[in-house]
């Protein structure tokens, strides 16, 4: 496994060992849209790349897991090491817009996710897969990655296919639109430079 290294600026770089699985995930907020990919789920993969590309960021995830099982440890294991280098990328929020939302469509599916940076993890997440395979990828595991991701990053994430006939297009558009919220979430607000986006004083 090829083991990414450490990002500069607002980047971090977390491993996770289990019985289960062993993931390395390196995230730079400020990136290009650079993806190293290597989950041994292809479907997984390609979502990553969108996430990195739509949501400007660079990202290399090299997993490997108990795959002889089925998919789901790693990707649930992958979406919590995203969720812990995202905590840790993003620092103390001040600056920072916080709030990100984005509607993506694809062909006849259209997705909406709406993003708080709110220390507070949650999840809303309705997704009504037109069918429960997308090539050898089990659609309830897009539910466990997020999950994963949102109880490590400590964010509040609201996820909607709001139409879709295509799995595929369907978990497209969401991936997307969950790469964008996050791009407009992390930018930060020049009128707000050193400010924590919180009337409370802490995120």
């Amino acid at each position: 496994m090829n083991v990414p290294s450490e990002p500069a600026g607002r980047g971090a770089r977390i491993e996770r060992c289990t019985a289960e699985t062993q993931i390395v995930v390196a995230l730079h907020l400020d990136g290009t849209g650079h993806a190293e990919l290597a989950t041994k789920v292809p479907f997984l993969d390609h979502m990553l790349d969108q996430v990195a590309r739509h949501g400007m960021v660079d990202l290399d995830v090299q997993a490997s897991g108990d795959l002889h099982i089925d998919a789901h440890h790693t990707v649930e294991d992958i979406g919590i090491t995203l969720g812990q280098a995202f905590r840790a990328a993003i620092g103390d929020k001040k600056g920072i817009v916080r709030y990100g939302h984005a509607y993506v469509p694809l062909d006849e599916a259209l997705s909406r996710v709406v993003v708080d940076l709110s220390g507070r993890p949650g999840l809303e997440f309705h997704v009504p897969f037109a069918r429960a395979m997308i090539g050898t990828f089990d659609v309830d595991l897009t539910h466990e990655f997020f999950q994963g991701f949102v109880n490590h990053a400590q964010v509040t994430l609201h996820v909607d296919n709001l139409r879709g006939d295509n799995a595929h297009h369907q978990a497209e558009t969401v991936f997307k639109a969950f790469g964008r919220a996050l791009r407009m979430a992390c930018a930060r607000d020049p009128r707000a430079a050193g400010v924590l986006p919180s009337t409370k004083g802490a995120l």
